[in-house]
């Protein structure tokens, strides 16, 4: 896990590594201030030899100095360090997310996905800035202020040592208890995410149904929970303070009482400079003890943002590029196809399905909820890979193509339109980043979009909220087929795709289809019999597997399920 995380320093190595460099220095510059107290007191003040005092006094001062100067460097690449760690984290998930498949993307929740790259990615950048500076600076402090009390006062010195004990037990126990707290509450920093975002999602549908009490109360009970969690482990936590202020003031009443004896007595040898210098470095000791320990707690907390982030980058795309970059024709053939989600031994989506569809072909896809529709035609791009059985297109295995290749050449309409914040042409350029306006008129005309974008008093230029809220369905719909035809695809997939289009508009689009392009091949999924009952040929499915394959003459005289259908919708259709 360490590892892996490491690699996302890259080029903030040089930060991360002089952060503690001078940390490191900043510390022993600070060590040596009590020692210098100690001879200014006892060789200056106390003999009252003013040179030497203005002398020592001198040199502490450029210390103090040098001391300051180092920390504000080392802060400074500490903060370069961790940002620039933090940014390249992200960018790695993100990345790693943009090469998942739809397998890899289906073991993550959105909402998990983006607590991992905001919320839990801050804990890592806080707990590596307090790693190359805190973490240095404590361990370096605590083990020069013991070397430097020693050589003060071996003897007085072991009242630290009694202490260290109590303080590790204390604080051992304080993390083990935490640790599983911090784990639940970022699970829970999940869930309060998913209800935010299917909130405001769904905003129209709470306020239609007055649902706002229920969200609001759903919202309640996992705020609360991640409240009750946080107050359990500040319960834990708190118990550091108390630790360590027992510690420090135990050891400046141990070492008020030894030294006081040891100076008045002066049969160790001990001054009262140096019995200064001693509280000091307890001060020292024990404020770099409780540093530890709040950096334990941090590194507890990010542990478990360690996992969850090690999660998504470690997670490999079970889709692996191929080496062929040319699809030679819109041919499509399904040899004995099996699929299954998740699970290989689960029950197949589809089931040994073999389909053949030759280029330029206009094939409609039928069948009830739950019969793989989907599935079948998302096999043909490699959204998913086949669980046995092999998809070929333009006679070459889909897993042999470069990705890009292949997805270029399969232009998509998935059942979920999507549109993003931009205006209409920056959308429409998606299919093609280099269209030019006739280009894109032309694939609108063909989508039947062009008369309705027209109609924007900014035209092509009107700007497409977040989500495409400001347009209906059916124009959402045909711009992304507008969007889809851009790409000039050997093969065009509309899942769906003109379910929110009138019927009028609908066999406009399929007669522009014929007439535009009689070359590319065309797979056409469709509620409606009347989408695809000019099809070339109508594949029937049903529970995955393929239950009958003609034209619309055939499967009337040939297919029950075909017939149902056909029926109910024209029964359907008839005026009452």
């Amino acid at each position: 896990m360490i590892k892996r995380l490491v690699r996302s320093v890259r080029e903030y190595k040089k930060d991360a590594i002089l952060a503690p460099l001078f940390v490191t220095i900043e510390v022993i510059l600070e060590v040596i201030m009590p020692f210098l107290t100690a001879y200014l007191v006892d060789n200056g003040i106390e003999k009252g030899n003013m040179r030497y005092v203005w002398i020592v006094g001198g040199i502490l001062v450029g210390v103090a100095l040098l001391s300051l100067m180092f920390g504000a460097l080392s802060g400074k690449h500490a903060a370069i360090a961790s940002a620039g760690f933090a940014r390249n984290l992200r960018h790695d998930m993100y990345y790693a997310l943009q090469d998942y498949s739809f397998s890899n993307v289906d073991k993550f929740s959105t909402a998990s996905l983006i607590t991992r790259m905001t919320t839990d990615v801050m804990h890592l950048q806080n707990s590596f800035q307090m790693i190359i500076r805190i973490t240095v600076r404590s361990p370096a402090l605590l083990l020069f202020s013991l070397i430097m009390a020693f050589g003060v006062n071996r003897k007085l010195s072991l009242v630290f040592l009694a202490v260290l004990p109590f303080l590790a037990v204390g604080l051992y126990l304080v993390i083990r208890f935490a640790f599983p707290i911090f784990s639940r509450m970022f699970k829970k920093f999940d869930r309060l995410n998913t209800v935010v975002q299917e909130n405001l999602r769904g905003i129209r549908v709470v306020k239609t149904f007055v649902r706002e009490k229920h969200e609001t109360e759903k919202f309640k009970e996992t705020s609360g929970a991640i409240y009750k969690d946080s107050c359990a482990a500040e319960r834990l936590l708190a118990f550091n303070a108390p630790l360590m202020q027992i510690s420090m003031y135990a050891c400046i009443l141990l070492l008020s009482w030894f030294g006081a004896k040891l100076v008045i007595g002066g049969t160790e040898g001990l001054t009262l400079g140096q019995l200064m210098s001693l509280f000091t470095y307890v001060q020292q000791i024990l404020m770099s003890l409780m540093m530890i320990s709040m950096i334990l707690v941090m590194i507890t907390m990010s542990r478990a943002a360690a996992q969850r982030v090690t999660e998504v980058l470690n997670e490999e795309s079970d889709i692996k590029d191929g080496t062929v970059d040319t699809v030679r024709s819109g041919d499509i053939c399904f040899e004995d196809v099996t699929f299954c989600y998740g699970d290989k031994n689960s029950k197949p989506s589809l089931d040994k399905v073999s389909l053949t569809i030759r280029s330029g072909e206009t094939v409609g896809i039928i069948g009830g909820t739950g019969s793989s529709k989907s599935t079948l035609v998302q096999l043909i791009p490699r959204l998913y890979d086949v669980t046995a059985g092999r998809v070929l297109v333009g006679g070459v295995d889909v897993r042999d193509y470069r990705l890009h290749t292949l997805r270029d050449n399969v232009a998509m309409v998935l059942q979920k339109n999507v549109l993003f914040s931009g205006t209409v042409k920056e959308n429409l350029r998606w299919g093609n980043a280099n269209a030019t306006d006739e280009e894109l008129e032309h694939a609108c005309r063909l989508a039947q979009a062009d008369d309705f974008i027209k109609a924007f008093p900014d035209g092509y230029d009107t700007y497409i909220e977040q989500g495409g809220t400001n347009v209906s369905g059916g124009q959402k719909q045909r711009l992304c087929i507008a969007r889809a035809l851009l790409k000039k695809p050997r093969v065009l997939i509309l899942d769906d795709s003109t379910s929110a289009v009138d019927t009028h508009t609908d066999s406009l689009i399929r007669k522009a289809f014929r007439e535009e392009l009689p070359n590319v091949t065309k797979l056409i999924i469709a509620q409606r019999i009347s989408s695809v009952q000019e099809s070339d040929k109508i594949i029937v499915l049903d529970d995955g597997r393929v239950s009958a394959v003609g034209t619309h003459e055939e499967l009337l005289n040939s297919s029950p399920i075909y017939k149902e259908v056909y029926r109910s919708q024209q029964k359907g259709g008839e005026p009452a």
